[in-house]
């Protein structure tokens, strides 16, 4: 493509932060310690969540750079920086979220494939670009239309990025055409993050954000959108990221049988703790995020300091000093909650997290309930072991 080229090998990787924990050097997978996400609201790119399949694309002339749109719509387009510059601006604050994060702790339960994330392949970003659905105004969709008059049904993002699972081909997904040109879907072509241009991990110069969906429909580097009939045929939309019961395993499992996951389930961690934590008696302050996908505010983030038994709810906030109300006109519904609560923790003991949903959905207790053959969407209760020293334990 014009103006950007993706290496064949990994000798011109960018820079990255050293407190980044490495899952994967290549390629290059990273997530920061879960103590940097409690601590603020929206999340540096240098701590944000790393989730490559290749080499990192290089862009060597800008003003070159297009996205050709086709399919199946009357007048293909190549749409230039230029062109989503000229388009309205829109700032959304959504939170990404690997399907893949927790998946270490599903893996105790029984071994599952993928990169062994921890808690902390999440973040919470102000993303900044055009809307889709002004981009597809200028091909002759409509706002709010289901279906083109050719038959496209379906709005596909190829990337720029070569992987082996795509047998060196491009990374690619795709979303419904319903919700690409829903202006309230707030999805976006994105150039900047946290009110930056975007940087070369996260996308440089331009990506698809699709708010309260698994990060891996949120496509990066992108190259071409196509207008489709039917979804997306490649591998991480048909034969990855998708929800099977525990029953399936490699010997029985049928990818035709299960839907790609969109929207990612309410979910909650503990931040402040690591799994494994000793600490003094006395007040402590237990603080963490929760999410949920499609748009659905937190209601409650419950914690219990014994196990499960008892539980106090703790408080939630997004912006200082302003209340959190779960789907409130001044939420941002795409965007995580901070939640924080102070104990007295007399003994050793364990310490759980789990949230509601504004549409009732509550985390499942045993990571086993929800186990599946990739390790995907555990949001299981979450918890940590404290041992508090001279316990009477």
């Amino acid at each position: 493509m014009p103006g950007i080229k993706g290496p064949s090998d990994y000798s011109q990787e960018p820079p990255r932060h050293p407190s980044l924990q490495i899952n994967s050097k290549v390629p290059f997978n990273a997530e920061p310690p879960r103590s940097a996400l409690a601590s603020s609201y929206v999340t540096p790119v240098d701590l944000f969540y790393k989730r490559n399949h290749g080499p990192i694309p290089l862009v060597d002339d800008i003003d070159r750079y297009c996205v050709d749109i086709c399919g199946l719509i009357r007048t293909p387009k190549k749409l230039y920086m230029r062109d989503v510059r000229m388009l309205p601006k829109y700032n959304v604050t959504a939170t990404l979220q690997c399907a893949g994060n927790r998946r270490t702790a599903m893996s105790k339960t029984r071994k599952v494939r993928g990169v062994g994330w921890d808690v902390s392949a999440i973040g919470n970003a102000v993303w900044g670009g055009a809307k889709l659905a002004d981009v597809l105004e200028l091909i002759g969709i409509p706002k709010l239309t289901c279906s083109t008059q050719s038959g496209g049904k379906h709005v596909e993002f190829v990337s720029i990025d070569k992987c082996k699972e795509e047998n060196g081909g491009p990374y690619k997904a795709s979303i419904p055409l319903s919700q690409a040109t829903n202006p309230e879907a707030d999805v976006l072509l994105a150039y900047e993050m946290n009110e930056e241009p975007l940087n070369r991990d996260h996308g440089y110069p331009l990506r698809v954000i699709v708010p309260g969906v698994i990060g891996a429909r949120s496509v990066k580097w992108l190259d071409s959108i196509n207008i489709i009939a039917e979804e997306c045929q490649g591998f991480f939309m048909q034969k990855d990221y998708k929800m099977f019961p525990p029953s399936v395993d490699w010997d029985n499992i049928n990818w035709s049988t299960r839907r790609p996951q969109m929207d990612f389930p309410v979910q909650s961690v503990i931040c402040s703790l690591e799994d494994v934590q000793s600490i003094k008696p006395g007040k402590v302050t237990i603080s963490g995020y929760a999410v949920s996908g499609g748009g659905r505010g937190i209601e409650r983030v419950d914690i219990s300091i014994d196990g499960g038994k008892t539980w106090l709810e703790a408080s939630r906030s997004q912006k200082t000093g302003a209340p959190y109300i779960a789907d409130h006109v001044s939420s941002d519904k795409w965007a995580w909650v901070l939640f924080e609560v102070t104990v007295d923790i007399p003994y050793s003991t364990e310490i759980v997290a789990k949230a509601v949903d504004s549409a009732a959905n509550v985390q499942p207790e045993n990571v086993q309930d929800i186990w599946n053959l990739r390790g995907i969407l555990n949001t299981s209760w979450h918890r940590v072991q404290v041992r508090v020293g001279h316990s009477n334990m």
